[in-house]
């Protein structure tokens, strides 16, 4: 009797198993990182879903850096399939995926953006340079009186920072320290800012952590306000209020030209034209990270990956474009769609 109430039980266990298995499996793919990438990794999620047999990609909002930490936590259907980043992958984040068994990671370059410091259009544009926006939002800045010394920073209004710029109080709605967004700004046009002062450039020879300290820190006294990682949400607190200004990708500019508009940084406005000549050099590019381990696994990766990488969606008339995506020139392009097509993995950083 024992004996075949053990067949019985074994019977039901086999019978059980695989649907343990298929509950444990996933068939839609899953995508976090960047607030920037989001809106673009969505329309192409979208158009994937409708026209090919596969399900909608899901894809969350997280910021480039927590997106990186989520992605690099290990392999399996519980992890991410992919990631977008704002910024290139890092090599401490490279490092953190092999100790977890990431190790094949593919990387694919979508194209760039520009990190556009806007305002309501109940206001008037402003025209800042990259030194005004280092000695409004940074902690500490060199002396008013020309010595070699920094000092608090003391300036509240914009006017405080340069007698030309509007008699308003500072205050610049940006993202947190996980965001891609927030390390370009803070690299592009604090650092740009700061390396106006000859100075403290030099500081970078003698002592390159002191120097980024000095020059890629955001004040926390109030001027600067973290909105977290809804830049839509930014774009609501502008129209709000028409006196502060907000920190977001060009993309969000687009989507929103109706009501807000963007400010010139040195002398350029951000528009379509300036980031994709360079001239307006507030811009950075943009990415998406694969795991290669995950392809056959979950359906449809190596298909939206070409999607993703077409010459309809990223190319120079690409679909993606009418978004506010600034397309690569045509050699780099080739390069990173021929990076999806051969699944071209990281060794580590150039």
């Amino acid at each position: 009797m024992k004996k075949s109430i053990s067949i019985f039980a074994a019977a039901i266990l086999m019978l059980l198993l695989p649907l343990t298995a298929s509950a444990a499996a996933r068939d839609t793919i899953k995508i976090v990182g960047s607030s920037t990438v989001y809106p673009f990794a969505t329309v192409v999620a979208e158009r994937f879903g409708k026209s090919t047999k596969f399900n909608t990609p899901v894809i969350e909002s997280t910021g480039s850096g927590g997106g990186l930490k989520l992605f690099c936590k290990g392999i399996g259907v519980e992890h991410p399939d992919i990631t977008n980043a704002s910024r290139r992958i890092k090599q401490k984040e490279i490092d953190n995926c092999a100790k977890a068994g990431v190790t094949d990671i593919i990387e694919i370059k979508i194209g760039y953006d520009g990190i556009v410091i806007a305002n309501s259009k109940k206001a008037d544009v402003l025209a800042l340079t990259k030194r005004q926006i280092f000695l409004a939002l940074a902690p500490e800045i060199p002396h008013p009186n020309g010595a070699k010394q920094l000092i608090k920073n003391p300036n509240v209004t914009w006017r405080d920072v340069d007698s030309s710029l509007p008699n308003i109080k500072i205050e610049v709605l940006g993202p947190p320290p996980t965001s891609g967004t927030r390390d370009a700004f803070a690299e592009l046009a604090m650092e740009g800012g700061c390396k106006t002062f000859k100075w403290l450039k030099d500081i970078k020879k003698e002592n390159k952590k002191r120097y980024k300290a000095i020059c890629r820190s955001v004040r926390e006294d109030g001027p600067y306000i973290e909105a977290g990682e809804n830049d839509n949400l930014i774009v609501q607190k502008l129209n709000a209020n028409p006196k502060a200004l907000g920190v977001f990708g060009y993309s969000f500019l687009v989507e929103n030209s109706d009501s807000i508009q963007g400010s010139f940084v040195d002398g350029v406005l951000p528009t379509f034209e300036n980031i994709a000549q360079g001239d307006y050099k507030v811009s950075r590019p943009l990415y998406f990270y694969v795991k290669k381990a995950h392809i056959g696994t979950i359906p449809g990766m190596k298909e939206f990956l070409r999607e993703f990488t077409a010459d309809k969606t990223i190319g120079q008339d690409g679909y993606l474009t009418d978004k506010g995506l600034i397309p690569m020139p045509s050699g780099e392009y080739s390069q990173f769609r021929s990076a999806a097509r051969k699944l071209s993995t990281l060794s580590g950083l150039n």
